[in-house]
């Protein structure tokens, strides 16, 4: 996805997430997050696009640089969420997407900010529509996307106690273009997106592979073709905390 594209998914998403969250109490359970209630999931989204927003602004070259906001107390969660949001779309939309700034993997630029900000804030508006009893896909060009940017900035990041994998993945979107082939090497994967057979492959629609790829919903809620157990210990590869 092109830059303009990925903003324009931020700010519908963004908008979304407010619409929803908006519709239950803030001690609704939101049970695609453990332990997590509405009021975190906003705090959390709030806080998120608040740092990120600051480092465009800034042209951080750390992120030590962005200080601290406030917390802001439960009851206005809801009514603080719109400042932070709307300031980081209207910088990511004036901003060159080449301006350096820092970020935690390559590249580091604002482009790689609008990305991460666009798919984040896409699982977290699933995240509310769920915990609202009515979920709905992320859209499928976003999600053939996110699935792309998990595999290149979040697999390498290994869960304590991750089984190894012990073998290849294939995944295929049914949706939407969108196929890759991990192959082991060393520590982690070679990922190259093409059609080839892997020891196991996983299929579905592009939003179902990328909820299941960030733990969302089961790994039967895909299909899960060859190794089924080594699909299974892919899947739980990942560090997500």
């Amino acid at each position: 996805m092109d830059n303009r594209a990925l903003l324009a998914a931020l700010q519908r998403d963004g908008a979304a997430f407010r619409d929803s969250v908006a519709s239950m109490t803030p001690d609704t359970p939101v049970s695609a997050c453990p332990g997590w209630t509405v009021s975190d999931l906003i705090r959390h989204l709030s806080e998120v696009h608040s740092f990120w927003g600051s480092i465009v602004i800034q042209r951080a070259t750390g992120w030590k640089q962005v200080e601290r906001v406030d917390r802001v107390p439960d009851p206005e969660l809801l009514a603080t969420y719109e400042a932070p949001f709307s300031r980081l779309v209207g910088t990511l939309t004036t901003a060159d997407p080449a301006t350096v700034v820092w970020s935690w993997s390559e590249p580091h630029d604002v482009a790689f900010v609008i990305r991460r900000m666009a798919q984040e804030t896409a699982v977290h508006r699933w995240d509310a529509d769920q915990a609202a009893g009515r979920p709905a896909d992320i859209e499928a060009v976003l999600a053939s996307d996110g699935i792309d940017e998990f595999l290149k900035h979040f697999l390498g990041d290994v869960a304590e106690g991750a089984e190894p994998v012990g073998g290849s993945v294939h995944i295929h979107c049914g949706d939407t273009p969108g196929e890759w082939t991990l192959r082991p090497s060393g520590a982690g994967f070679d990922v190259v997106r093409e059609h080839a057979k892997g020891d196991c492959a996983l299929r579905g629609d592009a939003s179902a592979l990328l909820l299941a790829l960030w733990r969302r919903i089961a790994p039967e809620a895909i299909d899960i073709v060859g190794d089924g157990d080594l699909g299974r210990r892919f899947l739980a590869l990942a560090n997500l905390e």
